[in-house]
């Protein structure tokens, strides 16, 4: 794991790794970290500024926007890690056979992956819904759908660069089978490449469900969602625009973190990313110099 190494020494990925462990954690052990339940309804607390009860006040049913908030981390992070999971783990198989075996087999399954890939995602995710009807379960389903073929076209690619390798040639010279010298020697190598694109996709799922949450066709009430939590404050921006803070401030960080988390393992995958960002900076300082010694001279 020497390319985990350069997100240690980077302060703000290291902040971001941290940030997105502590949201997981949270969404995790939501029930014994909320103060109250999501769906506790006290209108007498109707629009209730903070307390020390209600660190983040009310919402126009007199719920605690904490627990709202604690509890909408689990559709809008972690189940939607669920289907990352599911559809990097189909587009994985899916990756390493075509990339290994190569040929017919290579040539039937990127077709499937080019007919897939050819429907704008959103189309694809609202057909779904269209036919299964609104609801986080059919918005996943339509996630593993949509993503796996993209997952397929990346993993392949990073197998293709492996296969013919001296290492993975004599493991078959030695009479190693295919899935033995598949996960002992092409996982590990292809391994990297799976982290920054699941990375990569992760902050774009948690945008696309909280964007159909807040237009009615994600998570359903009375579960809190923070999409959905948007969609409620939605009628009271005006008058109460503190209520679409707490939800707004929340994707925004995690999305942040996920991107920033992405393209740290990117440049610690890829040296020369991180020297032509280093390019011009140390071409300015040779210039400098050299014009200071022409001075001199």
């Amino acid at each position: 794991m020497r390319w985990l190494r350069p997100i240690g020494q980077d302060k703000l990925a290291a902040l971001s790794l941290f940030l997105i462990s502590t949201t997981l954690f949270a969404g995790l052990f939501a029930p014994f970290l909320a103060p109250h339940a999501p769906d506790e309804v006290h209108m007498e607390l109707r629009f209730a500024a903070p307390s020390w009860e209600y660190w983040l006040g009310n919402d126009q049913l007199g719920r605690c926007v904490l627990s709202r908030l604690l509890y909408g981390i689990r559709p809008s992070v972690l189940w939607v890690g669920v289907a990352l999971a599911l559809s990097a783990g189909i587009g994985t198989i899916v990756g390493f056979v075509a990339g290994y075996f190569r040929g017919a087999t290579d040539a039937v399954l990127m077709r499937i992956c080019d007919g897939m890939l050819s429907f704008p995602g959103y189309v694809l995710t609202l057909a779904v819904i269209g036919i299964l009807g609104v609801g986080l379960e059919n918005i996943l389903i339509a996630f593993a759908l949509m993503k796996w073929a993209w997952f397929a076209r990346v993993i392949r690619t990073s197998v293709r660069q492996y296969a013919d390798s001296d290492y993975v040639r004599f493991a078959k010279t030695l009479g190693f089978g295919d899935v033995r010298i598949m996960a002992r020697h092409l996982v590990p190598a292809a391994l990297p490449d799976m982290a920054v694109a699941a990375s990569s996709t992760f902050g774009s799922m948690i945008l696309q469900i909280s964007g159909f949450s807040f237009l009615g066709l994600g998570i359903q009430a009375p579960h809190a969602e923070w999409g959905m939590m948007l969609n409620e404050a939605r009628t009271v921006m005006f008058s109460k625009p503190e209520l679409m803070l707490a939800p707004g401030i929340a994707i925004i960080l995690v999305v942040s973190a996920v991107n920033y988390l992405s393209d740290s393992l990117q440049l610690a995958l890829d040296p020369r990313l991180a020297t032509s960002r280093r390019a011009p900076h140390s071409r300015t300082v040779a210039e400098s110099a050299k014009l200071q010694g022409s001075e001199v001279a």
